[in-house]
């Protein structure tokens, strides 16, 4: 392992996240930008009060194939982008083997002023319970890559909460217990600051929200990797996944293939 590998893995050890600065260079950005802009405008087109109303900050599945009907070409190359060889290789140093491609995320600032940010473990939201999430953190890998495509100050995180479950006050701060709320400010949190080019790669189970105040305009892709576990794995969705045709198209195609074959499980 490099020393620059040595030091993001001590790092995640210990933390829950490290940084890779200047990852991506400008025409990469602006790249991905031309392939993400188009996938959202599509996806925001007449849902401009649904947006208000449910307080959306996010989209997902920004690879499914109702994206590209008029162009697979464009399919291929968002496939292409968003995973270039330079990143799995960084990855597969540091995790091992076994990591897969699972979903994307597209961030921005909500247009309902009344949303907070708010602090989560990524399947809090799910139907499993809290106490299996619990007992289970450290046998699972769940990471987001996030690739700001604008500069954000856009991440809060609480650093090594990716291998301990919540203090008393977390838990109530997190539930919003005993008449706490989620957007409450807790001790030892961690304000990320990222420029466009620079990657965050953090634990998904850990404690963290995002932020919108400081930020005018977000516009962050987030890449969703991890390896199979019993949990995450039954959301696993096929359709955002490439073809067999399509993977056989791919310049670099590992961890999409790990996972079109846990789909096919």
């Amino acid at each position: 392992m490099k020393q620059a590998e040595l030091s993001s893995a001590k790092e995640y050890e210990d933390q829950g996240y490290f940084i890779l600065r200047n990852f991506f260079n400008s025409q990469e950005i602006a790249h991905l930008t031309a392939l993400v802009d188009p996938i959202f405008l599509q996806w925001r087109d007449g849902k401009e009060a649904l947006i208000f109303e449910h307080k959306l900050l996010n989209m997902h599945s920004l690879t499914h194939a109702g994206y590209f009907e008029q162009s697979q070409t464009q399919r291929l190359a968002l496939f292409n982008a968003i995973l270039p060889t330079k990143l799995t290789q960084y990855l597969d140093a540091l995790f091992g083997e076994g990591l897969y491609f699972h979903n994307t995320q597209l961030f921005f600032n909500p247009t309902n002023k009344a949303h907070l940010p708010y602090w989560h473990r990524d399947m809090q939201y799910s139907p499993i319970a809290d106490e299996l999430q619990a007992s289970e953190l450290l046998n699972m890998l769940s990471l987001h890559v996030r690739i700001p495509l604008l500069d954000e100050t856009g991440v809060e995180l609480i650093p090594g909460s990716h291998k301990r479950w919540d203090t008393e006050l977390e838990r109530k701060v997190r539930f919003e217990l005993d008449e706490h709320e989620n957007s409450e400010t807790l001790a030892d949190s961690k304000l990320i600051a990222l420029s466009a080019g620079d990657l965050l790669i953090f634990n998904a189970q850990m404690l963290h929200r995002g932020n919108y105040a400081l930020n005018h305009e977000r516009k962050a892709l987030d890449l969703c990797i991890g390896k199979p576990h019993p949990l995450s794995i039954e959301f696993l969705d096929k359709s955002v996944l490439p073809t067999s045709q399509e993977l056989a198209q791919l310049d670099n195609p590992s961890w999409f293939q790990a996972a079109y074959q846990l789909g096919k499980a």
